[in-house]
């Protein structure tokens, strides 16, 4: 595993478990924005079906290996570390390069999410295309966040939980006035809403699809900064829990309120939550939902930057990277010129648009994810006696078939996304195919050229006891 830097011992340097919790919820959510098109491609019934059952399939398996490896692993770059542990340095590296690839199209969605809710107010800031105000905007916000994460994890922790109370607080007031809703009338209108027909093509039933897929994954990205979590042991499985508990809780009702609004799911596309908050509180609250997404973007911007800025420090420190990305500013114990380069390269993935960047995202995030499974399963096998201050219940059996669910779903979105378009003339699924393959030559050529492997990391194999290269 990756050597675990040292930090300093007092609790405040620490994220405590709300901390984790309001930056697991900003790395996997951030609020029902971006469910949009889960809407237009499903119709309401549809769409809440899928909001019933991929949470089950799809986050609460990957949270529980979370609280598992996290409790049992606590080490700065999280999901890479498990994977090299259990399967060798070359699956670590593939593992980590896919995370990498996976991390900065994630964070590129969430400036691109910002210009299109500003959009609903100031036109002139909706387009991301190179130049135009969007794409201005979306580097100034890059910018900002950039600099909040140099601040230190504490910042984002405190940080992400105000802005989830303030990108909620738009969102409660719809439950409620839809709840108020109901006895006016309201009942006939849901009952309508569920019963109409997906409005969707294929190419809609897709990206809905997608979108729902995107929008409940990520828990394993808050593993990579566990090394700086107070009691990583107790506080990841909780955190787990409830931040699970409170993505899917959040997503149904505001779906669920929409419906009561009556607004036409063939017209819910990307910034359609402020339709519902005019229909059912008139223009201040749609104002407010709006400004709310804004908010959205900026939260999961700043806590994905968190997690993906964590990744270079552990290669750096297993002498994969320079080690110059190791380096951490001396008073806040942020990696800099990590977050720096994560801001750098997250700015050049702007204007190539949302629904591409979700495709390459879920692909890209599945292929990683089956390594992080799998490392689950061989660590009980290999190292049965690893002390779990939290371990998923029904033996290896049961780990395995909790395990299955989110693989066959992965396997389901590519085969449903195999014509959907990516970028540089390739489909999704190609362009994906190709970004992978960079990683088997990385580690093809470390096999070739072992030379290239610094002595510090040799040393650390033999003593922290793992597998060497082979």
């Amino acid at each position: 595993m990756s050597a675990i830097p040292v930090l300093p011992k007092t609790p405040r340097d620490r994220l405590s478990t709300l901390g984790l919790v309001a930056a697991t919820f900003f790395i996997v959510s951030g609020g029902p924005y971006g469910l949009e098109e889960v809407v237009l491609g499903y119709g309401y019934k549809g769409a809440l079906l899928l909001l019933l059952v991929v949470p089950l399939v799809w986050s609460l398996p990957v949270a529980l290996l979370v609280g598992e490896l996290s409790a049992a692993l606590p080490a700065t770059g999280g999901y890479y570390v498990w994977v090299r542990r259990a399967l060798g340095p070359f699956w670590g590296l593939q593992e980590a390069w896919l995370s990498l690839a996976v991390g900065i199209v994630d964070i590129a969605i969430y400036p691109t999410l910002l210009a299109a809710y500003l959009g609903r107010l100031w036109p002139a800031v909706g387009g991301v295309a190179p130049l135009e105000g969007g794409w201005w905007m979306g580097l100034l916000a890059i910018a900002g966040c950039t600099a909040w994460n140099a601040f230190g994890i504490r910042s984002i922790g405190r940080g992400s939980a105000l802005l989830g109370a303030a990108l909620l607080a738009p969102f409660a007031a719809i439950v409620l006035l839809a709840l108020l809703a109901l006895r006016s009338g309201g009942l006939s209108v849901l009952r309508s809403a569920l019963s109409a027909p997906p409005p969707g093509d294929r190419g809609a039933l897709v990206a809905g699809l997608m979108l729902t897929m995107w929008n409940l994954m990520g828990f394993d990205n808050a593993s990579t900064f566990a090394a700086e979590v107070r009691d990583p042991g107790r506080s990841y499985p909780r955190a787990m829990v409830v931040a699970t508990a409170a993505v899917a809780g959040c997503y149904l009702a505001a779906v669920l309120a929409a419906a009561v609004a009556g607004v036409v799911p063939a017209s819910f596309t990307t910034g359609a939550w402020s339709a519902v908050g005019e229909r059912l509180g008139g223009p201040g609250l749609a104002a407010l939902v709006t400004a709310g997404g804004a908010i959205s973007a900026l939260g999961m911007y700043c806590a994905l930057l968190l997690s993906w800025s964590r990744l270079p420090v552990a290669l750096a420190e297993d002498g994969l990277w320079p080690g110059r990305f190791a380096r951490r500013h001396p008073r806040t114990h942020a990696p800099v010129p990590a977050v720096v380069l994560g801001g750098v390269l997250s700015a050049l993935c702007l204007g190539l648009g949302l629904r591409r960047l979700v495709v390459i995202d879920v692909l890209l995030y599945g292929a990683a994810l089956l390594l992080e499974l799998a490392a689950l399963l061989a660590l009980r096998v290999r190292e049965p006696d690893l002390e779990r201050p939290y371990r998923i219940g029904g033996g290896l059996k049961g780990v395995g078939a909790l395990m299955l669910m989110p693989a066959v779903l992965v396997a389901l979105a590519a085969y449903a996304a195999r014509s959907e378009p990516g970028a540089l003339g390739l489909s999704g699924i190609e362009l994906s195919a190709v970004v992978a393959l960079v990683g088997v030559a990385w580690g093809l050529a470390r096999r070739l050229f072992p030379r290239s492997a610094p002595a510090r990391e040799a040393a650390r194999l033999t003593r922290e006891g793992e597998r060497p290269l082979r």
